[in-house]
């Protein structure tokens, strides 16, 4: 079943939405020249704000080339922007560090991608015992 997304473009030379041809995310590119200064959280302005079905949260990752291409890494891993992040002035971020040097990203720069998933359910949390076999802690799958 399709769902809607209300998107708002920065302005009209924002490149439009698209659901990538292979895979589940949608690409997101840079809406302006931006320097990212070694070391420094740097916020890479996606020329978007969405609001997003009922329900629904969006995720934002850098795509798997933008550490190859643009020598970056997401600061916080790792984006979750909730639905209520809707109004005419929450335009999305991608908030960026240079590990290495300065580094220019140029507006149209494709430089991270979205998914959106269904928020988690309510959860209640009772207190217990763990009774399931160990599985050897922390870090121990595939160490053979």
């Amino acid at each position: 079943m399709s769902k809607t997304i209300i998107v708002q473009y920065k302005d009209d030379t924002i490149k439009r939405l698209e659901k990538i041809e292979k895979g589940d995310w949608v690409d997101l590119y840079a809406a302006e020249n931006v320097v990212v200064t070694e070391n420094e959280v740097t916020l890479i302005p996606l020329g978007v704000a969405m609001k997003l079905p009922e329900g629904y949260e969006a995720h934002l990752a850098p795509r798997s080339s933008t550490y190859k291409n643009f020598k970056i890494i997401q600061a916080n891993s790792v984006g979750v922007i909730d639905n209520s992040y809707c109004g005419p002035n929450d335009w999305w971020c991608f908030p960026a560090i240079s590990l290495n040097g300065s580094r220019i990203i140029h507006k149209g720069d494709k430089i991270c991608q979205f998914r959106i998933m269904e928020k988690q359910p309510d959860l209640d949390f009772i207190e217990g015992k763990m009774d399931s076999p160990d599985r050897g802690g922390f870090g121990s799958t595939g160490t053979n």
